[in-house]
């Protein structure tokens, strides 16, 4: 029964292919540079992002100001974390390397205290697709000089993220400057609840703490957060200002914001630029390793978070971080084998996130007793989502008495979550429950999120089971235009065609709901096709 959704994946873009026409060939291609050009795009096709990234070196070397080459090479090198490659590409590039590249310039002139550099590379950004940050950027290059920073800050800014960035750098350099109170009340008054609040509450701490303020630096430290706490019990050195800092926060700001939306070069590009600008910054390595997991540079992604170190704020999110990229990778067992270990230590979050491995492995059985430890050790203020998983996981091993309780603790705790709702409803009718109580279940949920296809069918099978084949029509064929390769949509849809007499319809869709079943399913399929569903009782 795939009505609740289990665990989320990291999951990696596969690679481009090797599609080599003349127009991607080196414009320049002797023997030797072209193979090694057909050679790294070969490893690009196959995801070796160091192999590729190392022959496309020798190819741009071959083939010195090759736009083609050096626009393959950038993407690859920064895949590979070759940063020499990744400049000398976007050097040969010019004008025309991807908007990031210049990200990457300054965060080398920035580790390299090159500031002249870094001047030129954030004039760039002021005429592109990334300016927004080129005010904030300035300003932190202006402290690093010895200049005043802040007038930069102060111009008025329509676009309210200018203003966010603005804001946020202007709290952080008025700390740097060793104006604590109005660099403080400055950064709350731009806080909020979510998760870029928190890195920039750690960030101002680190800041803090770098300048011998801890005290200062605990009062940005509340909460119940791992790295929150993690820090506020071990304050370690903290961070000098410096561009490389600066740079560095409010690139791990953006991506933040970013990693969360679809995978694409950016996030990545960022994520790096961060890292290199201040290698002390581990919430940038994490990023950067969630960002190559996403990308599928596995390998790659597990070695940055290595690197994350035990004593770090970010030790438990690395581990974690590892897990996820892991099971996003089908290395299933090897993720079970760290969940288990980390679930040993009765953390909430590592429990769930075992839990739900567990779910995604399909071993419902021992992902229930998970769920239940972490209810018992909220000691009465489980979360009902929880309750949910614990229920679906007892569904789903065979134990529906027991899901039945757990299911209904959830709707009492969330009476208006249309999920728990669909949950129960739609469970109570697949184990032969009445069907009235469950179409009201169904029928709220329904009323709550009109657009969900799931619930949508969910509440057309109802009214199927009570015999309104003609009300349940519109409903499970809507669901079935919004998720045409379910399965268990387009079977009902079948049924239902075959109940109100169209009976082609009805084996189109069971075909259809074939083409993408298991076995035991396409077994059931295939004897509908052929005879029907068989009589209900």
């Amino acid at each position: 029964m795939a009505r609740i959704i289990r665990t989320c994946k990291l999951t990696g873009a596969a690679a481009a292919g090797l599609a080599l026409g003349l127009s991607s060939m080196p414009a320049r291609a002797s023997t030797p540079d072209l193979l090694a050009y057909m050679q790294a795009r070969a490893a690009d096709g196959d995801g070796a992002a160091q192999v590729a990234a190392g022959r496309y070196a020798d190819a741009l070397v071959a083939t010195p100001g090759d736009a083609g080459v050096a626009a393959y090479a950038y993407r690859q090198a920064i895949a590979a974390g070759d940063l020499k490659l990744a400049l000398d590409a976007a050097v040969t590039l010019g004008t025309a390397a991807p908007a990031d590249a210049d990200l990457l310039i300054l965060a080398s002139a920035a580790a390299h205290d090159d500031l002249a550099a870094a001047q030129a590379a954030i004039g760039r950004l002021r005429t592109g697709q990334l300016a927004v940050l080129a005010q904030p950027l300035a300003a932190w290059l202006a402290f690093a000089r010895g200049e005043d920073p802040l007038p930069l800050l102060a111009a008025a800014r329509e676009d309210t993220v200018a203003r966010r960035f603005a804001s946020e750098t202007r709290a952080l350099i008025l700390i740097a400057q060793g104006h604590d109170g109005e660099g403080l009340a400055t950064l709350r008054a731009v806080l909020g609840t979510g998760q870029a609040s928190e890195d920039i509450r750690i960030i101002a701490a680190r800041l803090l703490i770098g300048m011998g303020k801890v005290a200062d630096a605990r009062t940005l430290l509340t909460g119940d957060a791992a790295p929150i706490a993690a820090l506020r019990a071990r304050p370690g050195t903290g961070s000098k200002p410096s561009l490389g800092f600066g740079m560095s926060a409010l690139l791990t700001r953006v991506v933040t914001d970013l990693i969360v939306g679809p995978p694409g070069p950016l996030p990545l590009a960022m994520a790096q630029a961060a890292a290199t600008a201040d290698p002390a910054n581990d919430r940038a390595r994490l990023l950067l390793g969630y960002a190559l997991g996403r990308a599928g540079e596995t390998n790659r992604a597990l070695a940055t978070l290595a690197t994350i170190g035990d004593n770090s704020p970010y030790a438990q999110a690395a581990r974690g971080g590892r897990i996820q990229i892991l099971a996003g990778a089908d290395r299933t067992d090897e993720a079970l084998t760290d969940a288990v270990v980390l679930a040993k230590s009765g953390n909430p979050a590592a429990l769930q996130r075992y839990a739900d491995l567990l779910m995604s492995a399909d071993r419902p059985a021992e992902a229930a007793p998970v769920y239940r430890r972490i209810i018992d050790q909220a000691k009465g203020a489980a979360d009902w989502s929880v309750w949910l998983q614990y229920g679906a996981a007892l569904d789903e091993a065979g134990d529906w008495p027991r899901a039945h309780r757990a299911l209904q603790e959830a709707v009492r705790l969330a009476p208006e979550e249309p999920l728990a709702l669909n949950y129960l409803g739609y469970a109570q009718i697949v184990h032969g429950e009445p069907v009235g109580p469950a179409q009201a279940l169904l029928e709220k949920a329904s009323r709550l999120k009109p657009e969900d296809a799931a619930i949508t069918d969910s509440l057309g099978w109802a009214y199927y089971l009570s015999g309104e084949p003609k009300r349940a029509l519109p409903l499970i064929e809507r669901a079935a235009a919004a998720s045409p390769t379910d399965i268990e949509v387009n079977e009902h849809l079948g049924d239902v065609y075959w109940a109100v007499g169209r009976r082609f319809a009805a084996r189109y869709a069971w075909r259809a709901a074939k083409v993408v079943a298991d076995t035991e399913s396409a077994e059931r399929l295939s004897a509908k096709i052929a005879n029907g569903p068989a009589p209900r009782p």
